[in-house]
């Protein structure tokens, strides 16, 4: 598995510890940016940057990471075909994939810890998408919505 990686200044510490433990577990690792720390980026670019790879396969997940998240997540979620969303809890982040198909997991840099966000990225990269109908339904509804008004 490709896992994409991108984080603003304040996600950038968190980005980086993760990015090497992910690496140290023999993951392979996208790093879309920022690949230096830069006080003065913009979440919006790399929420966007991590997205688009994602759903230009170049990775099958992705993680992007932000002070507190939401900021990435929201910019995340104007790429069609992302599915991004902040999760600072381990139930979150594998039932976001498996209920939801989520393809993008949100961190907040200034949020959680080191030891809780690699608990939560194994959640979210052991999860796998369910097949039952009801969430094939869900997603369904999601994706009409998306395609009526776009990736809003």
């Amino acid at each position: 598995m490709t896992v994409v990686v991108g984080a603003d200044h304040a996600g950038y510490d968190l980005k980086e510890m993760i990015k090497q433990w992910l690496i140290d577990q023999k993951v392979e690792v996208l790093d879309v940016g920022a690949l230096t720390y830069d006080a003065g980026d913009d979440y919006p670019d790399f929420g966007q940057a991590v997205a688009e790879a994602v759903v230009e396969e170049r990775g099958e997940r992705g993680i992007v990471f932000c002070g507190s998240g939401v900021g990435a997540g929201i910019a995340a979620n104007k790429v069609r075909g992302a599915l991004a969303a902040v999760c600072h809890d381990t139930y979150s982040a594998h039932q976001g994939v498996e209920h939801d198909g989520m393809n993008v997991l949100v961190l907040g840099g200034r949020i959680i810890g080191i030891e809780l966000a690699k608990e939560i990225v194994t959640a979210y990269l052991g999860a796998e998408v369910s097949t039952e109908e009801r969430h094939v339904r869900r997603r369904e509804k999601v994706t009409a919505i998306e395609k009526k008004y776009g990736a809003a």
